[in-house]
């Protein structure tokens, strides 16, 4: 949904890559006059042709809320970085993900920038700690990493550094939502932020299995395709570890615990969930659910999967 006309703010996007031309689309969609900058004249053009087929397919697919020139139309391209960061309350790096490039460039939006605009980045693995902790203006930056691609994957990690404002945090977050997004705050910064650190646990499984030759490659994804990331896009792995075992996920905990630990041990892990950490689990799940309403959710769980095999039946998308 879009924000309010007046409560529209500019937003600047500095760098047109994939990340950035996916963040443009975000901000334009949620009715936001977009400013895409990039020093690379043939990459900000390639980025003027990807988004308009981006959005014609958006459109196609209905997931529009209006004509697809229209959205286009709030994004202005340009080369130029004093001009792009003119009337606006948020800016959006999404350039290489290099200490040195980010710290040069952070340096030249702490002087060019209004003083009351966030300064965020997309980076996936550096937090701000690390490019942005000399600058006098360090207080409004911080991490906002998206899934790729934004406008499809709607939530971001939210990772303020030790010297982050909290008011720039809940602005932030704030600005987030009110474009579509599901903002995650991090509690404190760590390293690959935990987009990452999930992703790369299952590829490290993933590659030692391959390497190990249990399975291969196309296998692997079919486990995950159709297995494991079909009930994760209806369920996490918490409330699927929840709803798998009648009596929750400390019912799961008991049986399924010293299994996960023992195959943790054959990787060199020692993270055994002990008492405490069931306990800190459990009661966040029974928070969200109590367990009275566990088989109504397990019913609601299969009928969402149920919903989303039909559409893998109907949509030609799928046969690919």
């Amino acid at each position: 949904m879009s924000p309010e006309p007046s409560r529209r703010p500019g937003i600047a996007v500095l760098g047109s890559g994939s990340i950035g031309a996916a963040w443009a689309i975000v901000f334009a969609e949620a009715g936001c006059p977009v400013n895409l900058q990039d020093i690379d004249a043939a990459r900000l053009e390639s980025s003027r042709r990807d988004l308009r087929e981006r959005l014609s397919d958006l459109a196609r697919c209905q997931l529009l809320d209006e004509p697809a020139e229209a959205v286009f139309a709030r994004i202005r391209f340009l080369s130029d970085l004093p001009g792009a960061l003119a009337n606006v309350a948020y800016v959006q790096e999404c350039i290489p993900e290099d200490r040195e490039l980010k710290r040069s460039l952070f340096a030249d939006l702490d002087r060019l920038a209004d003083p009351a605009t966030i300064l965020a980045s997309s980076s996936s693995f550096l937090p701000a700690s690390a490019f942005a902790d000399g600058l006098a203006g360090r207080s409004r930056c911080l991490v906002v990493h998206p899934g790729n691609p934004p406008y499809l994957l709607r939530v971001a990690e939210v990772v303020p550094a030790a010297f982050t404002a909290q008011a720039v945090v809940e602005r932030t977050m704030d600005l987030l939502a009110a474009v579509g997004m599901g903002p995650v705050r991090l509690r404190r910064e760590i390293d690959g932020f935990v987009f990452n650190r999930l992703q790369g646990a299952l590829l490290r499984e993933a590659y030692c299995l391959v390497r190990d030759g249990i399975i291969d490659v196309a296998e692997v994804d079919r486990i995950v395709r159709d297995g494991l990331g079909l009930r994760w896009s209806v369920v996490g792995p918490f409330e699927a570890a929840d709803l798998n075992a009648r009596g929750g996920i400390a019912a799961h905990a008991k049986r399924a615990g010293p299994v996960y630990f023992r195959l943790g041990t054959d990787r060199g892990q020692n993270d055994p969930w002990d008492d405490k950490l069931v306990a800190k689990v459990t009661a966040q799940r029974r928070a969200i659910m109590p367990l009275e309403d566990w088989e109504a959710r397990v019913a609601w769980r299969d009928r969402a999967l149920m919903a989303l095999l039909r559409c893998r039946r109907s949509d030609s998308a799928f046969s690919g």
